[in-house]
């Protein structure tokens, strides 16, 4: 391999980008991790030949983008076509995972309670269509049902697991939620080994090169289930060793468009590290704490190409950075800044 990095920055659109509909970004990486609910928008819209976070949110709002707690338990993008296939693959695992987190918070919510909860939940939906948790919130009390907002969230999060809720409109600050049936088509089955496929496949077409583990790591599907998916792609993958590690890459692999002395301004919990456990090949593990936690807080980065060099605030007026490797300055990222500046604007 010539150059690994380069490789991820092409596949994952990051330079070079191939789409202009912020939806033909979404299908490509197949999920995108959505946990900072304003900058969601700027990874999927640095992604596009013309930034736009006016166009994010006309294919949200449209339900042709979705945000729900999916793999890992935790908040993704993914598009309506995906919808059906990736929460039959993947809400088992998650609801085992949000489970867990709930008998450490010794927190248990039987059926009984999950069911009448639900169905209140449709209720307030259904009539209002588009509804915050605290319209929720309020749906419960006025039926003399208290319950603290870490309890209602888990409620929320089975309720997505089943299919029921979704995401509602884009709102500027919070989320919102709406039912299923009301933002898409019904549910048309596919065959479990078709969806895995399509599944492992989108994975490693926007994160090539890619390793099991990263895989492992980012489906949250157990290790025999992300072998299946490698093998029902066959001979359309091929390895490539690095530095005593397997990659896989796809045969179609993108490797034309790189060009050197870039600088990105990309968001927190952005795919470019959150979608693969191998980070130390774009992050020096001295500076891994510049950009993590071991408590899964994820904060927003500066690569030169491709390599993590430094910090930056997203919600300043002006551009502010602070740099880790190498004497860059304010003036490096001027360009970049604009470039978000200016699709942020049109949200």
């Amino acid at each position: 391999m010539k150059n690994l990095v380069a490789l991820r920055l092409l596949n994952q659109q990051l330079v070079a980008p191939q789409f202009s509909d912020p939806v033909e970004v979404v299908g490509h990486l197949g999920a995108m991790q959505a946990q900072e609910y304003r900058l969601m928008r700027w990874a999927v819209a640095m992604r596009t030949k013309k930034p736009s976070a006016k166009a994010f949110k006309e294919a949200y709002d449209s339900g042709r983008i979705l945000r729900l707690h999916l793999m890992r338990g935790t908040w993704q993008l993914i598009t309506a076509e995906d919808y059906w296939p990736m929460l039959d693959l993947c809400a088992s695992k998650a609801i085992k995972v949000i489970k867990g987190w709930m008998s450490s918070n010794k927190i248990s919510i039987p059926d009984e309670e999950l069911m009448r909860i639900r169905e209140i939940l449709i209720e307030t939906a259904s009539a209002n269509g588009s509804v915050t948790k605290e319209d929720f919130m309020q749906a419960l009390d006025e039926k003399d049902i208290r319950m603290d907002d870490h309890r209602l969230s888990y409620h929320i999060r089975m309720a997505e697991l089943s299919g029921t809720l979704c995401s509602g409109d884009l709102l500027p600050m919070k989320a919102s939620y709406a039912l299923t049936t009301d933002k898409l088509k019904p549910k048309v089955k596919i065959d479990r080994d078709e969806a895995l496929m399509r599944f492992t496949r989108k994975y490693f077409q926007s994160r090539q090169p890619a390793t099991l583990e990263d895989f492992v790591w980012w489906s949250g599907l157990n290790v025999s289930d992300c072998r299946k998916g490698i093998a029902l792609l066959g001979d359309t993958l091929h390895i490539e060793r690095w530095k005593g590690r397997d990659f896989y890459l796809t045969n179609d692999c993108r490797t034309r468009g790189f060009r050197k002395g870039q600088f990105l301004l990309i968001p927190p919990y952005d795919e470019y590290l959150i979608g693969y456990k191998s980070r130390d090949i774009v992050l020096s593990p001295e500076h891994r704490h510049r950009a993590h936690n071991n408590s899964g807080i994820f904060q927003p980065i500066i690569t030169y190409d491709g390599i993590v060099c430094g910090n930056w605030s997203p919600f300043k007026e002006d551009c502010r950075v602070e740099f880790f490797e190498s004497n860059y300055g304010v003036e490096n990222v001027q360009e970049a800044w604009k470039v978000y500046k200016r699709a942020m604007l049109n949200s």
